[in-house]
């Protein structure tokens, strides 16, 4: 006879494979008497599994959700599709920050055998994610070696290249992961330069973890400070634009990392936006679809106008 762990997931899968079992049938399927499976189906209440019991002379058992997170048992498709599908979100940014996808799919990775983490590992390979417009792919592995470097609280070497390409290697201290929405942000202590930093997760080459534990004494603001220095990015144009929206509104159509607001009376607020050309600018405004007034400078006006022009001209 199997044993008791194995004849629970095995009732657990029986159980999620259709809506209702009777007792002689789950009995029948598993060989065994009937008291075994009210025993079983006991202890799997006890797990926080919600079985319940159907009424009726033909009643029996179904699976319903539980009082709290039971283990969860995935066959190989399954624990790949899973591991795919999280590998997307983290890059994407769909389910918000991504944080918790990136968490889900670390914690999946570390617990999958090894002849499936080696399928995982050449289907990674193989898929692609296609990037917002403009945005860098970023090395799923990469990113999965940030994640784990914060986890593991150890000092990290870590090769980087900055804005120009310049390569550099750096021993940091990791801390956190933030995800802006456009961009992964890796947040560490720069043990050179005893300073918190921040650094693209795009741009990193190679993590490579030390023994050393990391000084993460008085750790920083993480999301703060990632929005403090993308706010201090110094670019060629700049533009000052007046949204009808009031300033939580606006902060909703152009987070803090973008741009610098001013509330401009109770349903209006001013922003001022920086970008590499004028013509990126003028395409991100239009990209608002929300009504509003370039202030300054008129450039980027004129080329906010043509962009609506040649629109309205492909479209009659």
């Amino acid at each position: 006879m199997i044993r008791t762990s194995s004849r629970l997931l095995r009732l657990v899968s029986l159980l999620s494979a259709r809506p209702e079992w009777t007792c002689r049938q789950l009995a029948e399927r598993m060989e065994v008497t009937d008291r075994t499976v009210r025993r079983d189906i006991a202890r799997l209440r006890d797990l926080g599994y919600g079985v319940e019991s159907v009424p009726g002379p033909w009643g029996g058992y179904r699976l319903g959700p539980g009082a709290r997170m039971p283990p969860l048992v995935l066959d190989d498709e399954e624990a790949l599709a899973v591991a795919v599908a999280l590998r997307e979100a983290a890059l994407s940014g769909v389910l918000g920050t991504g944080q918790a996808a990136l968490s889900a799919l670390l914690k999946l990775r570390q617990s999958l055998p090894a002849r499936l983490a080696d399928q995982l590992s050449t289907l990674d390979g193989a898929l692609e994610h296609t990037p917002r417009s403009g945005e860098p792919q970023i090395d799923t592995l990469v990113l999965l070696d940030l994640a784990r470097a914060c986890h593991s609280a150890l000092r990290t070497t870590l090769a980087y290249r900055d804005h120009a390409g310049r390569a550099s290697v750096r021993a940091i201290d990791p801390y956190r992961l933030v995800h802006t929405g456009l961009r992964w942000y890796l947040v560490a202590r720069d043990v050179t330069r005893q300073q918190w930093r921040t650094f693209r997760a795009d741009r990193v080459v190679s993590v490579r973890a030390t023994t050393e534990p990391a000084d993460l004494t008085d750790p920083p603001d993480a999301a703060a400070l990632v929005s403090g220095a993308i706010a201090s990015v110094m670019y060629p144009v700049y533009a000052t634009v007046r949204l009808p929206l009031p300033l939580d509104q606006a902060l909703r159509k152009v987070p803090s990392t973008i741009g610098t607001h001013s509330p401009d009376g109770p349903q209006a607020t001013v922003v001022h936006i920086g970008g590499n050309s004028t013509e990126q600018l003028a395409a991100y405004l239009l990209g608002l679809a929300t009504p509003l007034t370039v202030l300054s400078p008129d450039p980027v006006r004129q080329a906010l106008l043509r962009h609506a022009h040649a629109l309205l001209t492909a479209n009659p």
